[in-house]
């Protein structure tokens, strides 16, 4: 049986209403505002390439807001540190738990302090590697080797780790692969067109699975 989110989720789809994602707001000094046209880039080749009907402008939403139950799919990037006080932790693993997704995109230096905050948000859950042939690297765009190189760091391969809620990714941690900065508009980062695509089809993909299984 659906749970309540994807309840809403089937009623917009039904009655043809863009659906709405949000980028998450959190406290900790972290610049949560990274990447102000990553978002809209993502929606925009989503909507014209694999027939997404999300709408043009994304929220903004805080982990600690019932708002969260209205976005199948939430955003988290940054640099720095994240806090998420012991209210927003519940209001975050409701979330999940009842079907929400995130999608943590560490844009360099968030790895130390987002680690410890998963932990606590799912203290009995292990942040797992998740294997090139799971269902979100597969469709609609095959990246056989799993999550892409999209920036260079600290010389390291790109991972995507996850937490899993009876068999569903239900938090997506994205490390070294910067995807969010290949989403952004071509002259920020100067990165290459084939990049950019890159990125945006394995953003594609994450979409996609959201709406999919």
């Amino acid at each position: 049986m659906k749970n309540l989110l994807f309840a809403f989720f089937l009623i917009f789809s039904f009655y043809g209403n863009a659906q709405e994602i949000a980028l998450l707001k959190y406290n900790g000094g972290g610049d949560w505002y990274g990447n102000p046209t990553a978002l809209p880039n993502l929606i925009k080749f989503c909507n014209q390439n694999i027939n997404t009907k999300i709408a043009s402008k994304h929220a903004t939403v805080e982990p600690g807001s019932p708002d969260l139950l209205s976005y199948p799919f939430i955003h988290m990037t940054g640099h720095g540190n994240v806090v998420f006080s012991d209210s927003e932790q519940i209001n975050l693993r409701n979330y999940l738990t009842s079907g929400g997704f995130l999608h943590i995109d560490d844009n360099y230096g968030m790895d130390e302090f987002i680690r410890k905050e998963i932990k606590k948000l799912f203290p009995n859950n292990e942040l797992v590697e998740i294997p090139a042939n799971h269902a979100i690297f597969q469709k609609p765009y095959s990246f056989p080797a799993g999550i892409p190189k999209i920036h260079e760091h600290d010389n390291k391969r790109p991972q995507a780790f996850g937490i899993f809620i009876e068999n569903r990714l239900a938090l997506l941690y994205t490390y070294e692969t910067d995807l969010g900065d290949g989403w952004e508009d071509p002259e920020v980062h100067n990165d290459p067109k084939e990049v950019r695509e890159k990125a945006l089809k394995m953003g594609a993909n994450i979409i996609n699975y959201i709406f999919n299984n």
